[in-house]
């Protein structure tokens, strides 16, 4: 109609127009375990890396019960007294494990030609309450060692209770306040050394991205970040620093997982480079190829496995 001229738009009127989603900060998500805060970064930048010949053989008892043989055939670094200087010794070991899975009990042990036995246990009592329990077995005096864990999953937090030998005692907690957001941290005491400490973390994700950061009084700290390219690519940098000894590092690493391969690698301030690669060859078979290059110190390590089973 002529004399009406059309409304003036303003960014208050849009604003208006907009529903708000308010948090309901009762229903927030439960977070990783505190241990497990950087498991996403450790994925691109701590892959199994292994150096000469591997073999993994699994077979398959029943439904939850199979056994494995691992055999490593490759150098061992030896101490030098040389500084800078690397000494490698031809080497062989042998493992044999039997393995026990079940939705609320797991239970594992390892044997080693050496006569070392690792054992790990986990039985969840609840829903949200569970047991865990790792031993290492030796004939070396004062060698073995043992851990009991005792881990609550609450609606929108997590604490873990630690106690094992030399008079160790940890505890930790985290809790989301936000839903991207969640903060932690954690208390430590070793009796038979004399040492305490507490550390400070937070975790902030996204469907993209995800950054966490680590901070402890023994001098480490820790920040890592992953950004998720797509579903089947991720790029992750890490930096740890530590106060004390004034030592710095930090690397970039990455996550490809193809239609038949998964490709990890990274490179890091040391100019030590290296690459993990996973190929399912046939249902069943998988082949192992590791890399390592470190051209300051000249030390090369390549390894070549399969996996069965």
């Amino acid at each position: 109609m002529a004399g009406l001229s059309p409304p003036i738009w303003t960014p208050q009127d849009d604003a208006k127009t907009k529903v708000d989603e308010k948090v309901d900060y009762s229903k927030l998500p439960c977070p990783v375990i505190y241990e497990e805060l950087h498991r996403e970064a450790f994925m691109s930048l701590k892959p199994e890396l292994f150096e000469g010949f591997r073999v993994d053989f699994n077979k398959m008892m029943n439904q939850k019960f199979f056994f494995s043989h691992n055999l490593l055939m490759g150098p061992t670094e030896i101490p030098s007294r040389t500084p800078g200087k690397i000494l490698k010794v031809s080497s062989s070991n042998y493992e044999f494990g039997a393995n026990f899975y079940d939705p609320k009990f797991m239970l594992m042990g390892r044997i080693t030609m050496d006569g070392k036995l690792n054992a790990r246990a986990k039985c969840d009592l609840t829903d949200n309450f569970s047991v865990k329990a790792n031993a290492q077995l030796t004939s070396e005096a004062h060698k073995s060692q043992g851990l009991f864990c005792f881990d609550y999953k609450g609606s929108d937090y997590r604490t873990q209770v630690q106690l094992g030998n030399g008079s160790l005692f940890s505890a930790n907690y985290i809790q989301h306040v936000t839903p991207h957001l969640s903060l932690g941290g954690e208390v430590f005491w070793i009796g038979e050394q004399r040492r305490s400490g507490v550390g400070y973390a937070a975790r902030y994700e996204t469907d993209k991205m995800i950054a966490s950061g680590q901070v402890a009084s023994s001098g480490l700290a820790i920040m890592n970040y992953v950004q998720k390219v797509s579903e089947k690519v991720s790029l992750a940098t890490d930096f740890m620093y530590n106060f004390l000894s004034r030592d710095v590092t930090t690397s970039v690493g990455y996550d490809i997982i193809l239609r038949q391969c998964r490709l990890r690698g990274k490179i890091d301030s040391n100019g030590v480079t290296s690459a993990y690669l996973e190929d399912q060859v046939s249902m069943g078979l998988r082949l192992l190829l590791s890399a390592e290059v470190d051209h300051v110190k000249k030390d090369y390590k390549f390894g070549l496995g399969v996996n069965v089973g």
